[in-house]
């Protein structure tokens, strides 16, 4: 297939009159073919703007390194000249925000006319003519031709832009936020006009948008940016329900949707600063599976099982594996009957079914307080069933459990700082300053009161809400990278519910764990879940994501379930 546009380890850095050069882009490569779409999507400050401008030659300030191929000859940057004749004819650029395009004193079907009198080189009257074309095609009415800016709707400035931009009939359009600040009509007309003029004019398109929606339906691949580096690339289609880089997933997932309740949370920590930017992979302070190699060396952009990734761990790992795992109590009462459960690293997984299903037990039995009859439990793809010893001490501290009462977890005789403390003293972490500073660390991540009145307190002077903070408080204290939640919320009233799971999303957040939510609760369920598997007579029967679980169900016991809780609000 033939490569309209060839783009390979393109950098750019300005530099500014005064502090550090600023590295806006760097290893981005690419290609696009002839009539096909690219979607580039990232957070604000990514570089999605700036690799726009590059590709047209807008960055005349800059330091501009690397390869960019169109059609089939290097195009020639730093050469004014030579660009221009490619710019409008061969390239053009519809700039994000219409209304900043326009001159504001200057009709707007005027301004549509500019580009082709100075790049065709039309008279006025055919010029005119063949602007007034391409307001009809965009959908736009003949009166509106000779208005002011500020007398179209955003709507139609953006088309006015569209019509603009496609003057010359470009072979390349690139559209820097389309839809950006548009109501969902307007965005729909938009989106189904460009997927028109791109099937009419066999165009090919870059579309740079934070709404995915701007994306599904109109481009073939998307490119994944952050802090000016390649991070993913892919079939859109694929890229959107599977994102495989820990960013990408993070940058999807903080995406609202109106099939789902799940309260909305962003990807933990901030974008680097540009001229401060880490070493290694740049988004390894916010990744919650960064190893020392991520701290140190810069992952290449690079093939992973049908996917371009740059990540030294080959994308999104799974944190928690559980395989077949059975269990078979004395006389004969069967809890697991070849369980399987997946929770990757970041994630938070809901495990719900029945009183009696095996929730409980399938907790127990991966912190290590039953052992199954068979099956394997494997965290960050180490058996844990296979290991002894000190590896088996080592990787217990690393997946924890908040049981479901807290009064029969607590020990009575300790007071709240002994009891946060205990398990860095049973396991000998550190010395005893050391152990104190990482308990009061832990108590005031579960948002718990420092006063020397509290933390002499005991278990049965603190109310139900601020035991089941400590039992967090006592999970976290050993920095878990797993964290298993057994009905945390069941005994709380409503309002304490509410303030307890928003405090696990908040710290899982921060702590960067996953956790696996065990509940029979489905309304508090969707709030939170990002996945939900479905435990039923001891068997995994229905896993995905929870819109899909929710929304889809495909087995009977999950429809079941869903329509008893349907039943229960109606009763209300």
């Amino acid at each position: 297939m033939q490569h309209l546009l060839t783009v390979n380890n393109l950098a750019v850095t300005y530099q500014p009159s005064d502090g550090p050069p600023i590295r806006a882009l760097s290893g981005v490569s690419f290609t696009l073919e002839l009539g096909h779409a690219l979607g580039v999507m990232g957070e604000s400050g990514s570089g999605k703007t700036t690799l726009a401008r590059a590709l047209i030659g807008l960055l005349p300030t800059a330091s501009v390194t690397g390869q960019i191929g169109f059609e089939g000859q290097p195009l020639p940057l730093g050469h004014e000249s030579a660009l221009r004749l490619l710019r409008w004819r061969k390239l053009a650029l519809a700039f994000q925000g219409s209304s900043s395009a326009f001159d504001p004193v200057y009709p707007v079907g005027e301004q549509v006319i500019d580009p082709l009198r100075e790049h065709l080189g039309l008279a006025r009257a055919a010029a005119r003519q063949r602007a007034l074309e391409l307001w009809a095609e965009v959908g736009l009415k003949a009166e509106q031709f000779t208005r002011f800016p500020h007398q179209l709707s955003g709507g139609q400035k953006q088309c006015a832009m569209l019509a603009m931009a496609l003057s010359c009939d470009p072979t390349l359009l690139i559209l820097d936020e389309p839809t950006s600040g548009l109501d969902a009509l307007t965005r729909r007309h938009i989106l189904a006009l460009l997927r028109r003029l791109r099937r009419e004019r066999q165009m090919s398109l870059i579309i740079i948008s934070h709404n995915l929606q701007d994306l599904v339906g109109l481009t073939e691949r998307t490119l994944v940016l952050y802090a000016g580096s390649p991070a993913e690339l892919g079939a859109t289609s694929a890229l959107l329900d599977d994102p495989r880089h820990p960013y990408s997933w993070g940058l999807i997932k903080s995406y609202p949707r109106m099939d789902q309740a799940r309260d909305l949370w962003g990807i933990r920590g901030q974008p680097p600063n540009a001229q401060q930017l880490p070493s290694g992979c740049t988004f390894h302070p916010r990744c919650t599976q960064a190893v020392e190699r991520c701290m140190a060396e810069v992952p290449p952009l690079e093939a992973h099982n049908g996917r371009w990734l740059a990540c030294h761990l080959g994308g999104l790992q799974t944190l928690l594996e559980v395989r077949g795992v059975q269990k078979r109590f004395p006389g004969g009462v069967a809890a697991l009957c070849g369980a399987d459960l997946r929770v990757r690293e970041g994630e938070l997984v809901a495990l719900i079914g029945q009183t009696g299903s095996g929730k409980s037990t399938l907790a127990r039995i991966l912190v290590g307080l039953h052992t199954p009859d068979l099956g394997s439990v494997h965290v960050q793809g180490r058996n844990l069933l296979a290991l002894r010893g000190n590896e088996l001490r080592v990787m217990r501290q690393r997946i924890q459990l908040i049981f479901q009462d807290p009064y029969e977890a607590l020990s009575p005789q300790l007071t709240v700082l002994e009891l946060v403390r205990e398990p860095l003293d049973i396991q000998q972490l550190g010395d005893r300053a050391e152990r104190e500073a990482r308990a009061r660390a832990a108590l005031a991540a579960a948002r718990l009161p420092m006063t020397p009145t509290f933390l002499s307190a005991y278990s049965h002077q603190l109310s139900g809400g601020q035991l089941q903070r400590l039992a967090i408080a006592r999970a976290l204290v050993l920095n878990p990278r797993m964290l298993i939640a057994d009905e945390p919320v069941a005994m709380l009233d409503p309002s304490e519910q509410a303030r307890l799971l928003r405090l696990l999303k908040e710290v899982q957040n921060e702590y960067g764990m996953g956790m696996l939510l065990i509940s029979h609760d489905l309304p508090l369920v969707r709030k939170v879940a990002d996945r939900i598997a479905v435990l039923h007579a001891g068997q995994v029967v229905e896993e995905g994501p929870a819109h899909q679980v929710l929304n889809r169900p495909t087995h009977p016991y999950t429809r079941t379930l869903l329509e008893a809780v349907a039943l229960e609000a109606t009763d209300v």
